[in-house]
């Protein structure tokens, strides 16, 4: 089953183009103070903003407000394509303006309310949205991460293979990620496993309520991340627990098709079940993404 549905879509992966990316239409973000501090206070600079008309898109921001222009780190918070929120990822992204980045953390449409590529369009126009207002937040433009959870994980590499690199990504990290939708569909058709019964059932809603063959064959083939891999992409970090319901095996066609075009993708495995966020809290996990978040920084 899994080959004949890998098979009926590879001609549409190849005719396909990436989805409809667009600036946000507002140019100028509503930050919630006037002279913005951080509610939790650390002393970091904080507000939240828009950077599009529609629900959900907006994202909270954190900097220090020193004149200088420091990396960026964007934050993509999982929940099934389906649920989740900013706040769920507010500790996380905290922890890493603390550490001198500026950081974005992102809502986006949920699959409930648009399907799929509405999602990646969200995190590229958040992305579009923080360069333009680069100097507001101390933000270097040329160089940020994206670090998705989950089904955040999905839309950060999707980032990551859009076009053929995007200007000023250093790098992708994901916790958990779902790398192939199309590898959760088959894996969820033959299991008693409710949570990985449920991830197909989460994909199918993300594509639009259909399954994918026929008339749905060019969206499941845009959701496939690895099947957009150019030489111009950005390095990836994944991060899988060894027996969670989201396998190793969902990165290795990343590892594959970006190690094809020159693009280094280094997939971690640890022993557990741990998904997602708890899997990012084990403190081995937690040093090996910021060491290897660090190191996109320092490289020439």
């Amino acid at each position: 089953m899994r080959i004949a549905v890998f098979a009926g879509l590879a001609l549409a992966a190849v005719a396909l183009t990436p989805g409809n990316a667009h600036a946000a239409k507002d140019p100028t973000p509503a930050p919630v103070a006037t002279n913005p501090s951080d509610p939790y206070g650390s002393g970091l600079s904080f507000e939240s903003v828009s950077y599009g008309p529609q629900r959900r898109q907006d994202m909270d921001v954190w900097w220090t407000a020193d004149g200088s222009r420091r990396p960026g780190v964007f934050i993509v918070h999982g929940g099934w394509w389906s649920s989740g929120d900013k706040r769920y990822m507010t500790s996380v992204s905290r922890a890493y303006a603390e550490q001198g980045y500026t950081v974005f953390n992102i809502n986006y449409r949920l699959s409930g309310q648009a399907s799929w590529p509405a999602q990646r369009t969200d995190a590229l126009d958040a992305i579009a949205t923080a360069k333009r207002h680069a100097a507001r937040w101390s933000f270097d433009p040329k160089n940020f991460v994206v670090v998705g959870f989950s089904a955040g994980g999905h839309i950060a590499a999707s980032v990551g293979t859009y076009g053929n690199g995007l200007s000023g990504l250093r790098g992708v990290v994901g916790l958990s990620p779902i790398i192939s939708p199309l590898l959760a569909y088959t894996d969820g058709l033959a299991t008693t496993d409710p949570y990985k019964r449920r991830l197909r059932a989460s994909a199918v809603k993300l594509a639009g309520g259909c399954a994918p063959k026929g008339r749905c064959s060019r969206v499941w083939a845009s959701m496939e991340v690895a099947w957009h891999a150019s030489p111009g992409d950005a390095p990836m970090l994944t991060v899988h627990s060894r027996d969670e319901f989201v396998p190793p095996a969902q990165s290795q066609p990343l590892r594959q098709m970006l190690g094809q075009v020159g693009v280094p993708v280094t997939v971690v495995t640890v022993p557990g079940v741990a998904h997602s966020t708890p899997l990012y809290r084990e403190p081995s996990v937690t040093e090996r993404v910021q060491q290897w978040i660090s190191e996109r920084f320092t490289q020439e």
